[in-house]
């Protein structure tokens, strides 16, 4: 059985140990005593060194702890070290999430049914009501007023059948290992947690988002919450000094520029469908019909996209007995459209080519388009195109 040091003292940073058993190769080790936290409860595990060997995982065997090293290890005495900011950061998150938790489940009555500690943010799963962010702005604000409170936060160890007033109700049976935040909330945890409420820094909301039946909470804690609000920060005075203006102008600036743009957007694709429309109408005009009556147009082109070619292929085929094809060499794909009474299918005809050479696409009776591999294949739906026309 591993001692779990971590249970007792989540701010030791380097222990004595003896490496008690070990895997034929060496790397995966199991001490007598650990205060390397392995992966539980939404927490990852905590990295570090054994003996000056880098730890590259921790895994939970039940009354054993595993540790996976980047070089073998024999057994015998050790020196260890947590690698303490990665620690100290998991500390502040778990810590955070009671928190958070707490706050939601005491103002909101949402409960939380998971949680998730992430390697740039964190995310906890509430259950119970829908939340609107007015309300999660006011979790954000009660639970950084906790921080500023910096309440006690404290473990103890109580036997299942006497722990009351958890937040949650535990299913596990024998001693419990308690974590407490002074007057807010007592859940049972097996991961590390800071020692006051005011080491947890300043709590962060960034997103809510639906999944399933629950709401998806994503928050920062201390120097994580910093950070991201650094960068925040940073993004968008980028943003003001590119409309030369305040930070506080910058939103309704871009949302102004954005709508001028979208505005823009719609003329111009209105005016490039009246230019298709009289292009297709000219390119009819000029073409001569066939021995069949059927005018009949080929454009072929080094790149580019078939939209673009769309519009004045509708307009084309928007007259009598018109059949109009495009061809793009990069990337080979082709678009097919007929006129009602040009006498083919463009959607069978097309979709037929098309999987006889393995290629995708399909459409209407009118219009359909579709892509291939190669030119070859390219030029053999070209083929079997003009093959169902003749037939």
């Amino acid at each position: 059985m591993t001692d779990r040091l971590y249970y007792t003292d989540c701010y030791l940073r380097e222990f004595h140990a003896s490496i008690v058993e070990r895997s034929e190769d060496g790397f995966t080790v199991y001490l007598d005593r650990t205060a390397f936290y392995p992966t539980s409860g939404g927490q990852p595990f905590d990295t570090g060194a054994i003996g000056g060997i880098r730890v590259l995982d921790v895994i939970d065997q039940g009354e054993r702890i595993a540790h996976h090293v980047a070089a073998p290890l024999g057994t015998g005495p050790v020196e260890c070290a947590i690698d303490w900011p990665r620690r100290f950061d998991h500390m502040q998150q778990h810590t955070g999430q009671h928190l958070l938790s707490a706050v939601f489940e005491e103002r909101f009555a949402l409960h939380t049914v998971s949680f998730h500690l992430g390697a740039a943010s964190s995310t906890i799963d509430l259950e119970g009501a829908a939340l609107e962010p007015p309300a999660a702005r006011e979790a954000e604000r009660r639970a950084n007023e906790i921080v500023c409170e910096n309440r006690p936060v404290t473990v103890a160890f109580e036997h299942a059948a006497g722990a009351e007033g958890l937040r949650k109700p535990s299913d596990r049976e024998g001693d419990l290992r308690i974590v407490s935040i002074d007057g807010l909330d007592r859940s049972a945890c097996g991961g590390t947690h800071v020692r006051s409420t005011g080491e947890i820094g300043a709590v962060l909301i960034r997103k809510l988002e639906k999944v399933r039946q629950a709401v998806r909470v994503e928050f920062l804690c201390g120097a994580r919450a910093a950070a991201r609000a650094r960068a925040d920060y940073d993004a968008l005075a980028a943003i003001a000094h590119l409309f030369s203006a305040s930070l506080d102008d910058a939103a309704p600036m871009v949302a102004a520029q954005w709508e001028a743009a979208r505005s823009g957007d719609k003329a111009r694709r209105k005016l490039e469908l009246d230019l298709a429309a009289y292009q297709g109408r000219d390119l009819y005009l000029a073409t001569p019909p066939g021995a069949d009556g059927v005018r009949r147009v080929a454009r072929c082109a080094a790149s580019g996209s078939l939209e673009e070619l769309r519009a004045i292929a509708q307009n084309f085929t928007a007259q009598p007995k018109a059949v109009f094809v495009a061809t793009l060499a990069s990337p080979p794909s082709v678009l097919l459209a007929a006129s009602a009474d040009a006498g083919i299918d463009a959607g069978q005809v097309l979709k037929a080519a098309l999987t006889a050479v393995g290629g995708r696409g399909g459409g209407n009776a009118r219009i359909a388009q579709g892509s291939v591999a190669d030119q070859a294949q390219l030029d053999r739906v070209l083929a079997a195109v003009a093959g169902s026309q003749q037939a």
